[in-house]
């Protein structure tokens, strides 16, 4: 195992420090799931699917992503290192699959500081509309910047007082709903009548449902941080297997239980639903009609606080990604550097430069080049879910060849070989069709499918360019490098 402190070389430190406690852990995992996806996004998928097919997308989802941390717990607690699936793709799979998989992985996050950054200035302006976007940008960048720079314990802790603001929202919403259903609260009893309006609960039919996959998908984008993190976790063997283990139930409770909620109380028919507005946000119809003042000033801020999680996260993710890369040579050399206090502060620094210009894309012209990356993003998240299956799938399978106690393991997936089976399926399937529309009708909409898949091709690029300049090979499975 790697050491529990940071080691040090001629005075220069060449580890990263494990700073971070089961709690930190547990509360990134979930915290990365909790975000824009929950609080706005509900609203449109069961506005487009009603609230029986938006609840069947998130929980097959949900199970989807449950069965994929399970997979890359086991990797984690056996060999805890920042790259997480990209060291794992290159050890296990081909060293061209980590090298891809790994600058996807810091792209996609990247970028997501660059559409955070841009959804600070929408949430500002709620309170303060006459303010310019910059300000609150810069602030916002500034903030999550030093969260990053101070230390991985800084990072940990803000993250953990951020997703509790969100879980406690979650819950008071969750309870509230209830008592909204059953009339104790907030007048007459609204039962399941909601279920029942127009052609619900299924609005829309199979093609509606697969619409609402890749947006179930994107709420779930990063449970996965886990992986990164486990580079900097006290205790990973412990601690990673007692946040898995938290993750299925909190994803059942959070999401389903507050999608049955939102399809119960709000009619599907209701249009505020589909506007992903804060101020009608489905959060914000349900409380206010549970009476409670100032709704939509209060999911305002707890929205803001969830994009700053979600910003900070992001940099933290793809800060650690590209130290990994620098350090496995597959990223120039001045990014693996790391400070006295075992902070990658160059790769830091590049990342939120990325992120910057990224974001004045979206501030000058018409937005087309960030509208761009932002699409190119988005299918970069379940690319690394693909890997992740990928690499579990194969890292069973050398364990075997290489005749290795089983019992080594400080955490084993009950679920081998069929969650990263099903995982990698669903998420092909997910993948491929999420633009089918564009495939369909007389005229193809070759646009529509640019706009859609860009990410694919871009991924392609990178996995066989490396593949061709390096010649790198499958690694035969007796040969997978299973030290941990």
């Amino acid at each position: 195992m790697q050491t529990a402190t940071a080691r040090k070389t001629n005075n220069e430190v060449t580890e990263l420090k494990r700073g971070l406690k089961a709690r930190h852990l547990t509360m990134i995992s979930l915290g990365g799931t909790i975000g824009t996806g929950l609080f706005l996004a509900s609203g449109g998928a069961i506005h487009t699917a009603g609230p029986g097919g938006a609840l069947l997308s998130y929980l097959l989802i949900g199970i989807m992503v449950y069965f994929l941390m399970t997979s890359l717990a086991e990797m984690g607690a056996y060999m805890p290192v920042a790259g997480s699936f990209s060291t794992y793709a290159t050890k296990f799979v081909d060293p061209s699959l980590g090298f891809a998989l790994g600058w996807n992985y810091w792209y996609n996050w990247a970028i997501t500081i660059a559409a955070e950054l841009s959804a600070v200035t929408m949430i500002m302006k709620f309170w303060f509309p006459h303010t310019p976007s910059l300000l609150w940008s810069s602030i916002f960048l500034v903030i999550m910047f030093l969260l990053n720079y101070l230390s991985v314990k800084g990072f940990g802790e803000a993250e953990y007082w951020f997703s509790l603001i969100k879980v406690v929202t979650v819950i008071i919403f969750i309870i509230s709903g209830a008592l909204m259903i059953f009339g104790i609260m907030g007048g007459h009893a609204i039962g399941l009548k909601n279920f029942t309006i127009g052609d619900a609960p299924f609005h829309g039919g199979f093609m509606s449902m697969l619409g609402i996959f890749m947006a179930a998908g994107f709420s779930f984008q990063g449970t996965e941080l886990l992986g990164v993190a486990a580079g900097e976790t006290e205790n990973p063997a412990k601690s990673i297997p007692q946040a898995v283990k938290q993750v299925f139930w909190r994803i059942l409770l959070f999401y389903v239980f507050a999608i049955l909620i939102i399809g119960l109380i709000i009619p599907y028919t209701n249009g505020n639903l589909a506007s992903g507005d804060v101020t009608v946000s489905p959060f914000t119809l349900v409380f206010q009609k549970a009476g409670i003042a100032f709704a939509a000033s209060v999911m305002n801020a707890i929205i803001l606080t969830a994009v700053l999680s979600a910003g900070n996260s992001g940099m933290y993710a793809s800060t650690r990604m590209l130290w990994d890369l620098a350090r496995e040579g597959k990223a120039p050399k001045f990014l693996g550097k790391l400070d006295k206090r075992g902070v990658p502060v160059n790769a830091l620094i590049v990342t939120s430069l990325v992120g910057t210009v990224a974001f004045f894309a979206s501030l000058f012209g018409d937005g087309t080049v960030y509208i761009w990356l932002l699409n190119a993003s988005g299918m970069s998240g379940f690319i690394a879910w693909l890997g992740i299956a990928i690499c579990h799938y194969r890292f069973r399978k050398a364990f075997v060849a290489q005749g290795k106690d089983f019992n080594l393991l400080p955490y084993k997936s009950k679920f081998f070989p069929f969650g990263p089976i099903f995982a990698f399926v669903l998420c092909g399937f997910v993948v491929l069709g999420q633009n089918y529309s564009a495939f369909m009708g007389d005229h193809i909409d070759w646009n529509g499918i640019m706009v859609s898949y860009i990410g694919l091709p871009l991924f392609l690029v990178l996995w066989l360019g490396y593949k061709y300049t390096k010649k790198t090979k499958i690694v035969p499975l007796d040969k997978c490098d299973l030290n941990n």
